[in-house]
């Protein structure tokens, strides 16, 4: 039964019920259902067309839907106002920023905009930004500038914060940078949803990943056990030591293993007695077993499956790049 506006909802930021939403005869989101907790980390990931966006702009009050029931802190966003509005940080894929500001200028500008902002030096400290507070917008490269729209998302010190791709156009550190700001701000209590296509980013950052296809969600889980990754079977690799053969390994291996340029392969759904096995049978011969690594398939591994982007096959091939030269 839907809440009153502004009921308490029990520790949910975010709850969707049989969202829907067509244009004309197109059916962008079909049905779709899912939560996020007070102080979580949702990751939502999916191809482009998938109805990412759609879904988002919804929950921000942006687009109206077709059909379903959605309450973001309690209030349907669709109707609901200022107080809303006050409570949630949205930082886009981009925005059209006063090039002629100053980095402060603009933080501050913006934070008038709330009832109690962050302070505006710390915000743009946070972000990274504060040698750069007295330069204009327009001098700022394409990663200070996602910096930048990251400070005027947060400087509210709102509840609820949306990250649309908040690290496009990041160099490694400018992105490690930032998943630290993002574990802080939900150290902080805070609810946050993203949306990224960068699978290491939903792995070190979400609590909840939520994979969006075709208007419908076709998985949800945490990152560690999305779409049964945590039960599939894993792929020992290993070089095999000079002058022997497959014939030598140990006959009872749960399965029959492989060669690869020169690395031995073995799939597996039960790794621990495959390696007790090996590592017995190497430390009894004297041998290492060189570039020794147990993988499963990636949660990258596991989208491009779930979304259709991918080969059925997929997880066979993170053998081979554990096999790559250099292994």
């Amino acid at each position: 039964m839907p809440q009153e506006d502004g009921e308490d909802m029990g520790g949910i930021a975010v709850e969707v019920s049989d969202l829907r939403k067509s244009y004309g005869a197109v059916e962008a989101v079909k049905g779709i259902s899912f939560e996020l907790a007070e102080g979580e980390c949702l990751a939502m990931v999916g191809p482009n067309g998938a109805g990412k966006t759609t879904t988002v702009e919804i929950l921000e009050g942006f687009r109206p839907r077709s059909g379903g029931d959605v309450r973001v802190l309690g209030l349907d966003p669709e109707t609901a106002g200022r107080d809303f509005r006050e409570r949630i940080g949205i930082v886009l894929q981009s925005s059209g920023l006063d090039r002629n500001l100053t980095v402060r200028e603009l933080v501050y500008f913006y934070s008038g905009y709330y009832p109690h902002p962050r302070n505006v030096d710390e915000t743009v400290e946070l972000v990274g930004l504060a040698e750069k507070r007295d330069t204009r917008v327009k001098a700022l490269s394409g990663g200070q500038q996602r910096r930048l729209d990251l400070a005027l998302g947060i400087v509210g010190d709102p509840d609820l914060i949306f990250l649309d791709e908040p690290t496009t156009g990041f160099d490694p550190s400018a992105r490690r940078h930032s998943w630290e700001l993002v574990d802080s701000l939900r150290d902080l209590g805070k609810s946050i949803l993203l949306t990224t296509h960068y699978m290491d980013e939903a792995q070190n950052l979400a609590d909840r990943v939520v994979v969006i296809a075709g208007g419908s969600i076709v998985a949800e889980g945490s990152p560690e056990s999305l779409g049964g990754r945590d039960l599939a079977e894993a792929v020992i690799s290993f070089r095999l030591p000079p002058g022997l053969s497959l014939a030598d390994l140990p006959g009872a291996l749960p399965s029959q293993p492989q060669l690869r340029d020169g690395h031995v392969l073995l799939r597996t759904a039960t790794p621990t007695v495959a390696l007790n096995l090996l590592t017995g049978w190497a430390v009894g011969r004297g041998e290492e077993l060189e570039a020794l690594t147990v993988m499963r398939p990636s949660l990258e591994d596991v989208y491009l499956q779930l979304t259709g982007e991918g080969d059925a096959a997929a997880p066979a091939a993170l053998a081979a790049k554990e096999v790559t030269p250099n292994g």
